[in-house]
């Protein structure tokens, strides 16, 4: 009996102790502080070259010290944690190169893996800049999907996707995945922001990241910070205001990048003029809260479609084309040659990422070529004769052996009429006539809602569209 009490006793003391010895293992891993940080600061991710970055988070230890170790030198920068926990570090990056670790260590070690340094460009815009290479349901789909899809993997091209968050306030996180360029991802990147990417990528030889912020039907006062859109609450067409930037950008901003190309402006074809005011607010806006008043834009002019509202969206396409005038280190892709009649979402979107690449490539990267789209530049007035002179027209303009069309005159009738055009010697010119006009008050040229551009220069690049009234 003894001998049954004594082990009873024993095992009691063995329970005991092991519940003991499991408190305190618990203790001493929930007293140990735990990093947390925003999605897009995961594995896999990409870093801008040759900068001071910065990495943020919080801890779950008020005013701990955290040490950072940067691989690719051996660097270690230690930050302190505020009284909530949060903290933020700048930290340098070298040239081009990778895969890298950083480490991060409160007391329990975190670490990123398989960071690369390169290129980080932001892609954002509505539904033609979220569109996937593998098309959208109901239809939409993309040429050379299935090509793109069957390429072999590069690592180089990486594509951070944020989930489509909409919030009344700034959020500090949303969900969202880095993924390299693989059979089994490409599929899913923005078509636009993939073919930017690989063009950039095939030229400059560098890692390209980018950092894709969409969502379909959006305008863009919702991408615009509470802040940004204070000057325009009071207009009665504006909607929605700040709530993708709250859900989906706000969480992001100051990420280290190189710039930004956007694909928007469909939403807002109700108010043309209200986009002249806001888009370049709007850039503003970003460069404000990324701390770079010169960062690049370049976007790409909407697309034509019959959108059923008289000629609203042509006005808007004028818009983005007067933006190049007030907003510096920007550009435009044109798109007056890629329309669709049956969808707003235009099925060619490689043209789309190249266009814009180019413009990067040129401005940002300083390569020589002359990568803009023939631009209305002046024009004069000879009698009943218009002469149109276009900027960047390079070795001249061409219709590649089609007829001249599109452009259209008005005179005191205050209508517009439908103009004979013809091609001065230089090719840098579009000579006007029109019988119904004999004191020329405007021109323009391919200004419909559903249009295909006729005028290119000699690298294929269409002419702009636009309206000039005297």
């Amino acid at each position: 009996m003894q001998c049954k009490i004594q082990n009873i006793q024993n095992i009691y003391k063995m329970k005991t102790k092991n519940i003991i010895l499991a408190a305190m293992a618990f203790w001493a891993a929930t007293s140990q502080a735990k990093v947390s940080m925003p999605s897009i600061f995961t594995d896999g991710m990409v870093l801008q070259q040759e900068s001071t970055v910065a990495l943020w988070g919080t801890t779950d230890r008020d005013n701990a010290t955290l040490k950072i170790q940067t691989s690719w030198n051996k660097k270690t920068y230690k930050v302190t944690a505020d009284g909530n926990g949060n903290w933020r570090a700048q930290i340098s990056t070298p040239s081009y190169g990778g895969p890298y670790t950083i480490d991060i260590n409160d007391g329990d070690r975190t670490t990123i893996s398989d960071v690369l340094i390169g290129e980080v460009w932001i892609c954002s815009g509505q539904s033609n800049m979220e569109m996937q290479i593998k098309g959208r349901k109901h239809g939409d789909f993309t040429d050379g999907a299935l090509d793109e899809m069957m390429l072999p993997a590069n690592t180089n091209i990486r594509m951070f996707s944020a989930a489509i968050t909409m919030k009344g306030e700034p959020q500090k996180d949303c969900r969202g995945a880095w993924a390299s360029a693989s059979c089994e991802t490409v599929g899913d990147f923005s078509a636009t922001g993939y073919f930017f990417a690989k063009k950039l990528h095939e030229m400059t030889g560098m890692p390209i990241g980018m950092v894709h912020l969409t969502c379909g039907g959006s305008r863009i006062e919702a991408w615009m910070s509470p802040d940004g859109i204070a000057p325009f609450k009071g207009d009665t067409l504006v909607r929605n205001a700040s709530i993708l930037y709250n859900g989906m950008v706000a969480p992001f901003e100051g990420y280290g990048v190189k710039g930004m190309i956007w694909y928007q402006g469909e939403a807002n074809v109700d108010a043309p003029e209200l986009y002249a005011r806001l888009f370049p607010a709007f850039v503003a806006d970003w460069r404000k809260h990324w701390l770079n008043s010169s960062m690049p834009i370049y976007y790409a002019q909407i697309a034509p479609f019959n959108y059923n509202k008289n000629q609203q969206s042509a006005y808007l396409r004028d818009v983005q084309r007067r933006s190049l005038d007030v907003i510096p280190n920007s550009g435009m892709a044109c798109l007056l040659d890629i329309g669709s009649s049956y969808t707003i979402h235009p099925k060619d979107k490689r043209p789309v990422g190249n266009r814009l690449a180019m413009l990067a490539l040129e401005r940002t990267y300083g390569m020589k070529f002359d990568a803009s789209c023939p631009l209305y530049k002046n024009m004069e007035v000879k009698g009943d004769t218009i002469e149109v002179e276009f900027s960047h027209a390079g070795f001249g303009l061409t219709t590649h052996g089609a007829p001249l069309s599109d452009f259209e005159m008005k005179g005191d009738d205050q209508e517009w009429h439908v103009a004979r055009a013809r091609f001065n010697r230089d090719h840098d010119r579009i000579i006007l006539v029109c019988p119904e006009v004999k004191t020329p008050r405007g021109v323009r040229y391919g200004f419909k809602n559903d249009v295909r551009g006729s005028l290119f220069n000699a690298l294929g690049l269409p002419a702009s569209s636009f309206i000039v009234e005297l």
